[in-house]
């Protein structure tokens, strides 16, 4: 299934690039042009035409009507065409041949229908006994059958046969009959019927949280997402959930690191109807969950979601509470041999060290940190911007008197990378400035290499 690429990038700095493609998928051209053929663009290669599915890039809005109410209709064979055609539709390559792209303003009700997709798989994902109160069904109310799994039709009309001599076994298959069409309409009859029929509704699941994640690319989608409550509930909602699925989850979190940048915590508390109950708490317990994840996509993404959202002031307030378990986590994300582990912690770190004095006091405090964030540099990482990251949070940190302390155990450290790593030796330089220059009450009398700090 084809996947909205990204710029790649840490957090840092003013602007935030988006997630890119997972690692080992295809990228470049060919992909483009595969996709441009999917369409049915005129303009792509004949020789990448081969079977696929023709959508049209530019909908009516007769179309565009089609598609939600066949998102709402509860068939099977509704739901994947409109799954299929949309998959195609919020699937843009950097180079791509189209040159349109599908806001969801343009499609009235459609994220609300992509969302009831995942919402009713949910349902019958959660085990029994944390499930709420039987929900009534939604999709599909009018029709007896929905296509799903292996619906066993001869079963349910064998019941409705009368004996036409005996009484007493008519009026029992009457109840038989009232019974049966009732499991039908009923949760546990029409989507718990067999395996078959959940993992259908499943895939159904993956792939509108794909749509949804390929929407959240989309500049123009962004305001309309972030102030959808439904939206959100859902997607932290499955981030609390991590027993659902594991591609599921993925695209709900890489979708909510790409509304990061302008997503406000406080919907949850406005005035806007709710669905799931969800709070700024929540929120955030979530986001710790999948930081402390032991999967490396989870607590990668859950890193820079952090750091992109304390950016926004208006976010600080709920996330400090708990800032002393997230120092802890990332520090000892520095010391995981994958790089992108450490770019994503120091990215996180490079942001949250910028927020207050408590913060950085707090960090300087945190065992192993500033070892770890001098081994980066001195490995060095593979990508220059996040060791230049990792020497201006050294920087923040050595600006605070109280960390001198903290800081002075690796000034041996700190003049051997300023006489061997020319790009960092003015950073480094003014580091030991201000561990050696500076009178500070705080710190004893004492010799160092750049002389005596009284």
């Amino acid at each position: 299934m084809q996947k909205q690429t990204g710029k790649s990038g840490g957090s840092g700095g003013s602007t935030s690039a988006k997630r890119g493609r997972p690692f080992g998928s295809t990228t470049g051209g060919g992909a483009a042009a595969a996709a441009a053929a999917a369409i049915g663009d005129p303009a792509a290669p004949a020789a990448l035409v081969g079977p696929s599915l023709q959508v049209l890039t530019a909908l009516s809005d007769q179309n565009n009507k089609r598609i939600v109410l066949a998102l709402q209709s509860g068939l099977k064979s509704e739901i994947l065409w409109a799954l299929n055609a949309l998959t195609v539709l919020s699937f843009k390559e950097k180079d791509d041949l189209r040159r349109d792209t599908t806001p969801l303003a343009k499609v009235p009700g459609l994220l609300d229908a992509l969302l009831q997709v995942i919402d009713d798989w949910r349902d019958i994902a959660m085990p029994k006994d944390h499930t709420k109160p039987p929900r009534v069904r939604t999709l599909g109310v009018n029709t007896t059958l929905s296509g799903f799994g292996l619906e066993n039709i001869g079963k349910v009309y064998s019941d409705t046969a009368t004996p036409s001599n005996d009484e007493s076994k008519k009026e029992d298959s009457t109840i038989t009959k009232k019974r049966s069409a009732g499991f039908l309409l009923d949760e546990e009859g029409l989507f718990n019927m067999d395996d078959e029929g959940r993992t259908e509704r499943q895939q159904c699941a993956v792939a509108a949280s794909n749509i949804i994640r390929n929407f959240s690319f989309m500049p123009e989608n962004e305001t309309i997402m972030v102030q959808h409550r439904h939206c959100l509930e859902t997607i932290f909602q499955c981030l609390e959930d991590q027993n659902t699925d594991d591609e599921l989850i993925t695209n709900m979190l890489e979708t909510l690191v790409n509304l990061a940048p302008v997503l406000d915590l406080r919907i949850f508390s406005s005035s806007k109807p709710s669905f799931i109950q969800m709070t700024e708490k929540s929120a955030v317990h979530a986001i710790m969950g999948m930081l402390a994840s032991s999967v490396k996509a989870w607590h990668c993404a859950a890193a820079e979601l952090i750091g992109r959202l304390i950016i926004n002031p208006d976010n600080e307030s709920f996330l400090l509470p708990v800032i002393s378990q997230i120092y802890k986590r990332l520090v000892d994300l520095l010391s995981v041999p994958a790089f992108d582990a450490q770019a994503a912690a120091v990215s996180a770190l490079y942001n949250v060290s910028e927020v207050n004095m408590d913060c950085r006091l707090k960090l300087a405090c945190e065992r192993w940190a500033i070892d770890r964030l001098l081994k980066i540099v001195k490995a060095p990482h593979p990508v220059p911007e996040v060791c230049r990251k990792a020497t201006v949070i050294l920087e923040s940190l050595v600006s605070e008197p109280q960390n001198k302390m903290h800081l002075l155990v690796h000034e041996n450290t700190f003049a051997e990378i300023l006489t061997t790593e020319g790009k960092y030796s003015d950073t480094f330089a003014r580091i030991l400035y201000e561990l050696t220059a500076r009178p500070s009450n705080k710190v004893t009398s004492g010799q160092a290499i750049w002389g005596n700090i009284n």
